[in-house]
């Protein structure tokens, strides 16, 4: 049970990737706050979670900053090349229109400022369980209190700190509730801030594949008719799977056995890497976007999927999260070095101006993508392709769409740069 006595500095609710990041850039930045994370799940459910994310370098930044990259590295998959295509499921050849080439970012490693000798891919594939196990690790080092198995179910504002009640009956005071608690977040909703959403009828299907030749590295997305295709380098001669789907379509496929899968899923993956066969669970999720009209409250602020949840064709979505919880830790570090009261609104109004604007636009890039690419019109196939031999053919555009991959930007929290805050 956590400590119900002293007010707490920051509570947060939500024990993922970005619940915990929060926590620890909090944390080693300033080791005097008071830090307690409450996750609902029990503590080994990340031991079942076999999927990966991409890791923009940016993140990898912040990773090696907060001193958790050199554990990380070991279990990461450097995207050396990226490459577009745009096509039929039954077309025999799928032209490529669009390559990005290995990384041009130096290297980073833990206590460094990013500024050390090497390259640098534009992205990782990094485990989920691995990720999640370093920053728990990191998490117990620094002192912060992880509470597993409860959940915030109320808050109730004062001055000079927020009650909350847990799941478990307990009751804790804090200067403020970080909600990272997920795309459904209920404490957003107790909040009162309202979120713009719509459906896709999209359903984006994840497993792992085993092929017979290497990868080199390579990511491809496939653009077709149906949502994009995305095959995404894991250690070994194994990629990540990430396949958008209607809705009905993606039903059909998470109901029909192995073989049938399968072959669904050779029809899409091709012959390049030779033989494939499903090599982990397949699970299946709903696509739209959802963002948050407000982010923060009076002692209240959303961080994560609780503030946006965005199409994955960009392949985002947790490096955004990541931006969140860079730029609240350094608001509240920052703030608490003036001597100043970090729930305040005056305090958290900067973390909504400088992420708000970041994000809404992410939304609308990935909502306009899905329905261009998410089609077979005529038309709009040529502008297509016409549009990415372009983007092809201009290195100061490939670039930017390099540097936003990679998750460069000129606004970004110094974390994300490899600088402390």
């Amino acid at each position: 049970m956590p400590n119900q006595g002293p007010i707490i500095d920051c509570i947060i609710a939500g024990g993922g990737y970005v619940g915990l990041s929060t926590a620890v850039a909090i944390k080693a930045s300033a080791p005097h706050l008071t830090v307690t994370l409450i996750d609902a799940a029990p503590e080994q459910a990340i031991l079942n979670d076999q999927r990966a994310s991409a890791i923009a370098a940016a993140a990898s930044r912040m990773l090696g900053q907060l001193g958790l990259w050199a554990k990380l590295a070991e279990h990461a998959q450097p995207i050396n090349e990226m490459i577009v295509t745009d096509s039929r499921t039954s077309d025999p050849v799928r032209p490529v229109f669009l390559t990005f080439g290995g990384g041009s970012e130096k290297g980073v490693s833990d206590e460094s400022n990013g500024d050390e000798s090497g390259e640098e891919p534009f992205a990782h594939m990094l485990p989920n369980r691995a990720l999640v196990t370093a920053l728990r690790d990191k998490a117990k080092e620094l002192d912060i209190e992880l509470v597993h198995e409860d959940a915030v179910l109320g808050f109730e504002n004062g001055d000079p700190a927020t009650a909350v009640r847990l799941k478990s009956g307990g009751e804790l005071k804090t200067r403020l509730l970080i909600a990272a608690d997920g795309a459904r977040s209920k404490l957003r909703d107790l909040a009162g801030i309202k979120t713009v959403h719509w459906s896709y009828d999209q359903m984006g299907i994840v497993t792992t594949v085993a092929h017979e030749r290497p990868h080199h590295g390579r990511a491809e997305e496939h653009f077709m008719p149906g949502g994009p295709f995305a095959t995404l380098p894991l250690p070994g001669n194994k990629s990540s799977l990430v396949w958008t789907e209607p809705t009905q379509n993606a039903d059909r496929l998470m109901a029909a056995d192995d073989f049938t899968f399968e072959l669904e899923l050779e029809k899409r993956f091709g012959h390049k890497l030779g033989e494939i066969e499903v090599a982990g669970p397949r699970k299946a999720f709903p696509l739209g976007l959802t963002l948050a009209r407000d982010y923060v409250r009076p002692r209240f602020a959303l961080v994560g999927d609780a503030a946006h949840g965005i199409h994955p064709i960009a392949g985002q979505g947790l490096n955004l999260g990541f931006k969140d919880a860079a730029a609240l830790a350094q608001v509240i570090v920052e703030t608490d070095r003036l001597g100043l009261d970090i729930g305040t609104m005056t305090a958290l109004e900067r973390y909504q101006q400088w992420r708000r604007f970041d994000t809404v636009q992410m939304g609308v890039v990935t909502d306009v993508l899905n329905r261009l690419f998410s089609n077979d019109i005529g038309p709009l196939r040529m502008l297509r392709t016409v549009g990415l031999g372009i983007v092809d053919r201009l290195p100061g555009l490939k670039k930017s769409f390099i540097n936003q991959a990679a998750g460069r930007g000129p606004s970004n929290p110094a974390l994300l740069n490899g600088e402390a805050i």
